[in-house]
Order: structure tokens, then C-alpha cells, then sequence
């Protein structure tokens, strides 16, 4: 029998005691999951916001381009993907990947410039909801997805006024986000934890690279816009990425899905905040109604097996 070490703490707890230490252990871990959650969305939402600060000066084609740069540039050196030892089997969602990061962003940028932030990302968070509710055919799902359908009708109001084209461009980041998800459930079988988030922000800013140089030899940056932009990439990707994963080890998948749902309230409120863009009172109901939906769905345990989130 191993002998008792008076230096273990461990072993000097009564035993009447262990369950009152466990549960303050699973308190603690919790309450940090909480805390990372919030950070991660918060940062995700406040980083947009810096971003579209940039969009006069270098366009929303330039903030993507300086964060993909910026993204793959912080978390390579701290992931260090072994790109030399992929299979052919993880090259193919990795290249998926880097193709769906490159239009979900550029597409989500280019909505938060011409509708805002708020009803960009509440859009955008149609492609989670609509992959939860194709992999459920239960009457419930069906009722969320009508209530997210009178949600989008509410919150664009349309009329003469609608921007068509904006709204397009949210629904295409939304069908992003979709595919993200999908693609990034094959590669999280076949690459552990940021492995391939890393490997396929290596291969987006490889394409981005010639995009940025012929951009901005059009569209001269300040270094104001490039640290807007900078600032962008770290807080919207680089974060929650972190942020994420360290979260989904502390706390339940189906209690992080409801979380993550009230993600397009955050981007609502940074852009009052940050950018002063108000919300007339049929977008507040339209978003209200979206968010609801996602949250029925995260609480029926619908969600993906995968995170819900978009970090790079």
C-alpha cells in the first residue's frame, strides 16, 4: 500500500468532506466555463465593431484580408498544426474551411456595412438554427423554425427602403456559419482541439495574401485602419477560439448552445454602443423572436455535436 504523504492536502480530507469539495470544485469550474463564454462573446461582437470602424478607409474587403492575416499569424505559432503530417482524408474539410472562413466573412462584413451590426450577426445566426432543425424532424423544430421565419419578416420590415442586397449578403453568412459547422464536425473527428482551425487559418491567408497586396495598392491604409483591423482579428477570432475551447471542457455542450444564442443580443449592443447604431422596435421583436428560437432549439439538445461558434 502506497503510504499516506502529509505534503497532499488530497489526503487529509475527511471524508464526510469529499462531496462538499467536489461540488465546490464543479462550482468553480463552472463559474469559469460562464466567465470564458462571456468573454468569448463579448470579444467576438466588440472585435466586429473595431473592424467596421475601418470599412471607410480600407473597405470591408480590407478588414477581412488583415484578419485573416492576423488570425493565422497568432495561432499558428501557438497551435503549430503539423501540416506535413495531414492525410488526404483532413486536407479536404481543411480546404473546405479555409474557402467557407473566406466567403462567411467577407459576406457577414460586408452585411454589418450596409444593414449594421445587429441585424447582420442575428442573420448570420440563422445557419446554426437551420442546422439544428434539419437534423430533427419533430413538430417542435418545425414551430422554431416558423418563429425564426416571422422573426426574419419582422426584423427586415420589407419595403421599398429594405436593403435587399444587405440582407442577401447576412443570409450568405448565414449559409456560411452552416457550412462551418458541418465541415468543421468532419475535421473535429479527424484533428484534435485547434489543430485544423489552425491549419485552415494557415491556408485562408495564404489565398488572402494576393487579395491584400492588390487591395490595398487601390485602397492605401492608415495605421489606423490596420489596427482596427489587427484588433479585429484578434478579438473575433483569436479569442474566442481560445475562449471556446477551454469553455466546452468546464461546461455542458446544450447549456453552451443556449449561451452562444444570445450572441446576436451582444452584437446588438456593441453596435448601439460602439457604433451608434440604434434599432427601431420592430428590429428589436425580429430579433427577439430569432433568438428564442435558437434558444428552444440549444435547450431541446438539438444543436450540433460540434461548438456553434465562428472564431476564425
Amino acid at each position: 500500500m502506497k503510504p499516506l504523504d502529509a505534503a497532499d492536502p488530497r489526503q487529509n480530507v475527511p471524508v464526510a468532506d469529499a462531496p462538499l469539495r467536489a461540488t465546490a470544485a464543479t462550482g468553480g469550474r463552472r463559474g469559469t466555463g460562464f466567465a470564458l463564454m462571456l468573454a468569448s462573446s463579448v470579444s467576438n461582437q466588440a472585435g466586429a465593431a473595431l473592424g467596421s470602424m475601418a470599412f471607410p478607409i480600407i473597405g470591408p474587403v480590407g478588414v477581412v484580408a488583415v484578419r485573416q492575416l492576423v488570425t493565422a499569424l497568432v495561432l499558428a505559432p501557438i497551435v503549430r498544426p503539423g501540416l506535413r503530417a495531414l492525410r488526404k482524408d483532413q486536407w479536404l474539410p481543411i480546404l473546405g474551411l479555409a474557402l467557407v472562413f473566406s466567403m462567411m466573412n467577407l459576406s457577414l462584413y460586408a452585411a454589418i456595412d450596409r444593414i449594421g451590426l445587429g441585424l447582420a450577426v442575428t442573420l448570420e445566426f440563422l445557419g446554426p438554427l437551420g442546422v439544428a432543425i434539419a437534423f430533427s424532424r419533430r413538430p417542435f423544430d418545425v414551430a422554431c423554425a416558423l418563429l425564426a421565419g416571422v422573426g426574419v419578416i419582422v426584423l427586415i420590415n420589407p419595403g421599398p427602403a429594405t436593403d435587399i442586397l444587405g440582407i442577401a449578403l447576412g443570409l450568405v453568412a448565414a449559409a456560411g456559419w452552416a457550412s462551418y459547422i458541418l465541415l468543421n464536425r468532419t475535421l473535429g473527428q479527424r484533428l484534435p482541439g485547434l489543430q485544423g482551425t489552425a491549419a485552415a487559418s494557415i491556408v485562408t491567408a495564404g489565398m488572402w495574401v494576393p487579395i491584400a497586396i492588390l487591395w490595398f495598392l487601390a485602397h492605401v491604409p492608415s495605421i489606423g485602419a490596420l489596427g482596427l483591423a489587427a484588433a479585429c482579428g484578434l478579438l473575433s477570432s483569436v479569442v474566442p477560439a481560445v475562449s471556446d475551447l477551454q469553455a466546452l471542457r468546464r461546461v455542458p455542450a446544450r447549456i453552451f448552445g443556449i449561451f452562444t444564442s444570445l450572441s446576436p443580443v451582444w452584437a446588438v449592443l456593441a453596435g448601439w454602443v460602439m457604433l451608434h447604431q440604434a434599432l427601431q422596435p420592430n428590429e428589436w421583436l425580429g430579433v427577439g423572436l430569432i433568438v428564442l428560437s435558437n434558444i428552444f432549439v440549444s435547450v431541446r439538445g438539438l444543436a450540433t455535436s460540434r461548438p456553434l461558434t465562428r472564431t476564425v
